[in-house]
């Protein structure tokens, strides 16, 4: 097991359109950064024998961080549901991700049932989901007390499902797959 210092998430990553942050990242860090396939699976295929986990963090009603609300085009006072997830490798989280749906886009989804499995897994699975663009943070502000080089977000529209995925590439799986730190 691991524990994971007090949440910051209040925090905000500057984040640019892919594209801008290409100059800056090494290739070994962009078919991490600029994939648009399922990052769950990327990262169980990269872990090998390692055991896979989610573990989930924390799931809430909370009010969106600005830059959240300004990329789901909701009022900053607005409530959504908030989940957050460490992706485990080995019980070392490799990926932090936060998720964060408008509550008028739920439309019967329950994602509290999730649990420790990934939004990934189930998004992946609608044949008609649409992601939009990438958009990057390069040093992100700490998430959930860890850190690490890069993160990434996208909005994932699931017919009138409508969820903000952002995830957070650690320091440890720079670490253990032997990334460099840019």
């Amino acid at each position: 097991m691991f524990d994971l210092p007090p949440a910051d998430t209040r925090a905000l990553a500057h984040w640019i359109p892919l594209a801008a942050a290409r100059p800056a990242m090494s290739p070994a860090w962009w078919p991490w950064v600029a994939s648009r396939d399922s990052l769950t699976a990327r990262l169980i295929s990269a872990g090998g024998h390692r055991p896979f986990r989610v573990r989930l963090v924390n799931q809430h009603l909370d009010r969106p961080r600005r830059d959240e609300a300004l990329a789901l085009g909701l009022p900053p006072a607005r409530l959504a549901w908030v989940r957050e997830v460490a992706l485990c490798l080995d019980e070392r989280p490799w990926v932090m991700a936060r998720s964060v749906v408008p509550l008028d886009c739920l439309h019967g989804q329950r994602l509290d049932r999730l649990g420790e499995r990934s939004l990934g897994s189930w998004l992946f699975r609608q044949p008609d989901l649409v992601r939009g663009p990438l958009e990057v943070s390069a040093d992100p502000p700490p998430f959930q007390g860890v850190s690490g080089p890069w993160a990434r977000r996208s909005l994932f529209r699931h017919r009138r499902f409508v969820v903000l995925v952002q995830e957070f590439f650690l320091d440890r799986m720079a670490d253990d797959l032997g990334l460099p730190s840019r």
